[in-house]
């Protein structure tokens, strides 16, 4: 029969004794300074990246213009049709106007 495995016995007066300085750096200061880690590597984009434009702020760059299409830039054409053909026959229903 195999018997359980436990630690020999210790008397009392042989543990090593544990300052409260010790035990607060065990406990306290250690948990403290992994947190300290982990927002301080959670916070670093925010402290390293340049600060934000907010509105009523002034623009001191130049305007930058962009479009899907360079080649269609300068050209006026209209996106929906005019109604230049009066006998043209209307397919759709409904729309922001709400004639259903």
């Amino acid at each position: 029969m195999l018997r359980p495995l436990r630690a020999p016995p210790v008397a009392l007066g042989s543990l090593s004794p544990v300052s409260v300085v010790q035990t607060l750096l065990i406990y306290a200061a250690i948990p403290l300074g992994i947190y300290g880690l982990i927002a301080l590597l959670t916070l670093r984009g925010k402290f390293a990246r340049t600060p934000r434009y907010r509105p009523g702020q002034s623009w001191d760059y130049p305007a930058v213009w962009w479009t899907a299409n360079p080649a269609g830039v300068g050209t006026q054409t209209a996106a929906v049709p005019t109604g230049g053909s009066k006998g043209a026959k209307r397919t759709a229903k409904g729309g922001a106007r709400g004639s259903w």
